[in-house]
């Protein structure tokens, strides 16, 4: 099997992107009852508005230029086309830097981030995680599983030459990166997270007896979260399929999706997503999901990454078996609900670091913020 790694270059049809502008101006909008708040999902009348963007002003084919500036390449693993950006540091020191992006979301996620990191001295590689973004389609069922993708990570550093590198992680990314010293004992530095979760999701509320200030406050919205938030992960964790036929043929269907947690996610909760964020960058990210069917694909990844999650959760001790063998760091942002008494109950880890502002996507919202605090742990290993 060729070990290559071919550059990548993003060319969507032009078919394809007139078969968009035609569905989205053919949307059939449903009736909606009074009020505009975001409590029942995305409002219509902002969703119309933010349609009418889409095909009217966003502009794919700028935006794909912008993204082809970027280095981009492909390399085939364990039968799997992978899609990767690798930007190299001008620093002769530069250390390499593994970043995984999380749901729903894609490495462009990151592009604010890479230039201030190869200043810092760091070799970028951001891969797509394997139903997402250009990693897709998925060739076979089990690529949701997050120790399968950390080997295939760790074999992709080693295609690229690097021995020791270190590891940021963010939502689903954060599993990976954390699988990353397990699967790649000798050749991981460190690994930095941020997006993560205190708890399992499904798992029971968080006792809050003991919590007080902040992480009280971090712990209340999180068991809120379990009550009324978490029904995009129910439904992709239960049934991909289902919802999978909507988001590949409504491309408004694509956009509520991610664009209703945007909303939700970035902080402080904003009264529309692009309060806080750039919103042509959330759109690149739904219009390459739109492209590239992720939609179903992510879903699916979801769904068998919660059914290994659920074993692992079911069998006592395994956490404990492959625990912490390097320099852990957190970055918490304002809208995380990460609790250091929760995930760092032994106080074994190396670095904590909490901001004021942010969310659950800092490389799109506070990006200097992220790229310094990554620089700082790493510098110091």
């Amino acid at each position: 099997m060729t070990q290559d790694i071919r550059p990548f270059h993003i060319a969507i049809p032009q078919t394809d992107l007139d078969d968009l502008t035609d569905r989205v101006a053919r949307t059939r909008w449903p009736h909606h009852p009074a009020g505009g708040d975001w409590a029942r999902g995305v409002p219509v009348d902002y969703l119309k508005e933010l349609a009418e963007y889409w095909i009217g002003e966003f502009d794919w084919r700028a935006r794909e230029a912008e993204l082809n500036e970027i280095p981009q390449f492909t390399t085939t693993i364990d039968g799997q086309a992978i899609h990767f950006l690798h930007v190299r540091s001008p620093k002769p020191d530069a250390v390499p830097l593994l970043m995984t992006h999380g749901w729903p979301s894609s490495p462009f996620e990151f592009t604010q981030v890479i230039q201030p990191l190869t200043e810092a001295g760091f070799h970028v590689v951001v891969p797509a995680l394997p139903g997402y973004g250009f990693s897709t389609p998925v060739n076979e069922p089990g690529w949701g599983n997050l120790f399968r993708v950390a080997g295939a990570w760790a074999e992709l550093m080693r295609r690229l030459d690097y021995a020791r590198y270190a590891v940021h992680g963010t939502d689903a990314g954060s599993g990976v990166s954390l699988l990353m010293p397990v699967v790649a004992a000798e050749n991981v530095i460190g690994v930095h997270l941020s997006g993560t979760s205190p708890a399992m999701p499904f798992g029971p509320p968080i006792d809050t007896g003991n919590l007080s200030g902040r992480d009280l406050q971090r712990a209340e919205h999180f068991n809120q979260l379990q009550l009324d938030g978490l029904g995009y992960l129910h439904i992709q964790a239960t049934r991909p399929q289902t919802v999978g036929y909507g988001l590949t043929d409504s491309p408004i269907a694509q956009l509520a999706w991610i664009v209703e947690k945007v909303k939700e996610w970035t902080f402080p909760a904003s009264k529309l997503p692009q309060d806080k964020v750039d919103i042509d960058q959330v759109l690149t990210n739904v219009t390459i999901a739109w492209f590239t069917q992720a939609g179903i694909s992510s879903a699916h990844a979801v769904y068998e990454g919660m059914q290994v999650y659920r074993q692992m959760a079911a069998q006592e001790g395994d956490q404990a078996a492959w625990g912490p063998t390097v320099p852990i760091g957190y970055a918490v942002f304002a809208g995380d609900d990460t609790i250091r008494a929760l995930v760092d109950p032994a106080g074994q880890l190396d670095h904590w670091s909490e901001f004021e502002s942010g969310g659950h996507f800092p490389a799109m919202e506070e990006p200097e913020l992220l790229a310094a605090d990554i620089s700082a742990f790493f510098h110091r290993q």
